[in-house]
């Protein structure tokens, strides 16, 4: 078994696309997966997966919300250690001093990062941007509703890919070290 995060993109923000976390957990158990768990009410499941990784998982949860529930949205899946490498090796963490504007990036699909790699030649100051193998880091250093990285950044990738602030990133890797209900 596989302890993974599934995040989801753009569920519960305003009064779109609106899911009540008990029927994701719910659903998550019909589907197979054990020691479900989620936190905030946004879209964050830790879970444990047959198998050695993620893949193939995205999109059959993805499938199964739409059909189930009736929300369409875009799921990143990845395993606890690699959010536990995205929250470690984050390159920004001297630059950033809010942790809510420091955000990780994980992307849907290998490709998506690469479509990064212009963003990441410019100037951005005083935001910045850091790529790595399997995340992006961004600084929004007046948050992403103001940020022209985060513009940008969403305008490469669109849906592929997904971000949660760092004090969310390290509040589920605390979810996925914590034991579970097994």
């Amino acid at each position: 078994m596989t302890q993974c995060v599934a995040l989801f993109r753009g569920i519960n923000v305003g009064t779109a696309k609106r899911v009540a976390m008990a029927d994701l957990r719910a659903l998550f158990e019909r589907l197979g997966y054990g020691d479900v768990r989620t936190l905030l009410n946004s879209g964050n499941v830790v879970f444990t997966a047959p198998g050695k990784g993620a893949a193939g998982v995205a999109a059959r949860i993805e499938k199964e919300v739409a059909k189930r529930l009736g929300v369409a949205s875009r799921v990143t899946v990845v395993t606890a250690k690699e959010l536990g490498e995205a929250v470690r090796k984050n390159p920004l963490r001297d630059v950033a001093d809010d942790d809510a504007r420091l955000l990780v990036l994980l992307p849907a699909d290998g490709k998506a990062l690469a479509e990064l790699k212009p963003l990441a030649k410019q100037d951005w100051k005083p935001e910045r941007i850091a790529l790595g193998r399997h995340a992006a880091w961004l600084w929004c250093a007046g948050g992403i509703h103001k940020s022209a990285l985060w513009a940008a950044v969403n305008r490469a990738l669109g849906d592929r890919g997904t971000s949660r602030n760092m004090a969310t990133a390290a509040k589920l890797l605390a979810l996925c070290e914590e034991p579970g209900e097994a």
